[in-house]
């Protein structure tokens, strides 16, 4: 893999991409893993964690995970991508230019994602660099969420 100074702002930009890159591994999202998903944020809606409803009256024919338990999977998916941010001493996350749930992730599916780069923009205090993100359902052609999230990498200090 490609390592790209992050304050090589010329080659960071020259690596934004339309295209994304390869899937990373899979990650199976358990009723275990929603429910506790649940419990930690006291989102006990009943299409999450109520097994036997959800199967009589969701339009989904189950539960389905969280949207921000989704989210919240993105840095474990560990998506798959052309380059690496090297040289940095700090990397921050800046936040998100947003993010869109588009289909619902089942219980019992697994789930995968992959990048690309969208931005890089030299800042005061580093290189704020722009990653858009999909997740899809594994064999699901329309991903789960689309995120755009922002990571500001600065120098070493001292």
């Amino acid at each position: 893999m490609q390592e790209i100074r992050f304050d090589d702002i010329a080659a960071l930009q020259a690596a934004v991409e339309e295209a994304f890159g390869e899937f990373g591994p899979e990650l199976p999202v358990t009723q275990e893993m929603i429910d506790r998903f649940a419990d930690l944020t006291g989102d006990q809606q009943w299409i999450h964690v109520d097994v036997e409803r959800a199967k009589r009256e969701s339009p989904f024919g189950g539960p389905v995970a969280h949207g921000f338990l989704t989210l919240s999977l993105v840095p474990a998916l560990r998506p798959g991508r052309r380059f690496a941010v090297a040289g940095y001493g700090s990397a921050i996350n800046y936040g998100s230019e947003g993010f869109r749930f588009l289909a619902p992730v089942p219980a019992g599916s697994s789930v995968h994602a992959r990048s690309r780069l969208a931005a890089a923009v030299a800042k005061p205090k580093g290189t704020l660099v722009t990653t858009e993100t999909a997740v899809h359902v594994v064999g699901n052609q329309r991903p789960s969420l689309l995120y755009k999230g922002l990571v500001l990498y600065g120098p070493a200090r001292g």
